[in-house]
């Protein structure tokens, strides 16, 4: 769905707006609101960029990042507008998700999964990340470009195309992420503070990743569970097994990965992944979530399931899938 139009026309006549990402905010996520943001402010409108969850701690080397703010502040901030980005359905904005009838609400996302719930939604699945789209409504806005607004708009290409390793990584992302470079955009400054950033702590979650790691299907399934209480004796966050996904992914011959964690609150969160031809789409469609072909994920709401029945659900959906496909191989 494209009402490009009427987003822009509708940022244009706001005087104050609020720019929303979604829980579990990832590098897309996070760049996507500071770079609606301030630009939105270099057109002299009142912005508060709001992520109702944990940001990663390594983020906050980005200064701008500690301007963004949770939900609460929409009980004393009323916005003419709220522009959400990057989430695709309304229970992926946190509690702010109480608040989208206050104001018309613009949707601006690249996920195939999005439910359009805005009053004005721009959804296109041909963009490796959200802020490509972000970049183009800034321009269309007239927004201004220096190098710091560069950078901030470069970390979402950058990190939801896994560092232009993904298969989104298309012509359209590389000239995106060129024209920022060439606005000022240093990508060494992105990937060290992203990926060269880890707390030893860290690492030693990982190790326990490791040995709780199951491989199945002759090797085209592989996950891992980490319950809180590793996350816990550690003094680590949910934010702090970011990545764990993706050296998951890594092994050979692996074609599905999954990472199951458990959140101080008992929330699980399931993040999967495939390397090359599983669609996880329907799998996270199935279990309430969402995502794209080779990224996706959903949440188990404290309560209604253990850790343990999570992990076997999904592994007990996805097998079957991955036996078919083997056998159509074979």
């Amino acid at each position: 769905m494209n009402q490009f139009s009427e987003i822009k026309r509708s940022l244009e006549n706001a005087q104050k707006v609020a720019v929303v990402g979604h829980i579990m905010p990832d590098g897309d996520c996070i760049s996507s609101v500071v770079s609606a943001g301030l630009g939105l402010e270099r057109l002299g409108k009142e912005v508060r960029m709001i992520v109702d969850y944990e940001i990663p701690w390594y983020y906050f080397e980005f200064d701008v990042v500690k301007r963004i703010e949770r939900a609460e502040i929409l009980n004393e901030w009323t916005p003419d507008v709220i522009l959400v980005l990057d989430a695709s359905s309304p229970d992926r904005v946190g509690q702010v998700e109480n608040f989208l009838d206050r104001a018309p609400v613009l949707v601006v996302d690249h996920h195939a999964t999005n439910h359009a719930f805005g009053n004005y939604n721009w959804v296109d699945t041909g963009f490796g990340a959200t802020a490509q789209m972000v970049l183009r409504l800034n321009r269309a806005l007239g927004v201004t470009y220096d190098a710091e607004l560069a950078l901030y708009n470069f970390m979402g290409i950058a990190t939801d195309t896994g560092f232009f390793r993904y298969s989104n990584s298309d012509v359209k992302v590389f000239e995106d992420a060129a024209e920022l470079v060439r606005l000022g955009a240093n990508p060494n400054v992105v990937a060290s503070t992203i990926l060269e950033n880890k707390k030893p702590e860290q690492l030693r979650l990982f190790c326990e990743m490791v040995h709780n790691l199951k491989i199945e299907c002759d090797g085209l399934l592989a996950y891992s569970a980490i319950p809180w209480r590793s996350f816990e004796v550690l003094g680590l966050s949910e934010a702090d097994a970011g990545g764990f996904v993706g050296e998951i992914r890594s092994i050979h011959g692996v074609e599905v990965a999954i990472l199951f964690s458990e959140s101080k609150d008992g929330d699980i969160h399931v993040s999967m992944r495939s390397k090359s031809w599983f669609d996880l789409t329907g799998t996270a469609v199935h279990f309430g979530g969402g995502g794209h072909p080779r990224a996706a994920g959903f949440t188990v709401k404290a309560g209604e399931a253990t850790l343990e029945e999570v992990v076997q659900r999904t592994v007990e959906y996805i097998k079957p899938q991955l036996k078919r496909r083997t056998g159509e191989v074979s």
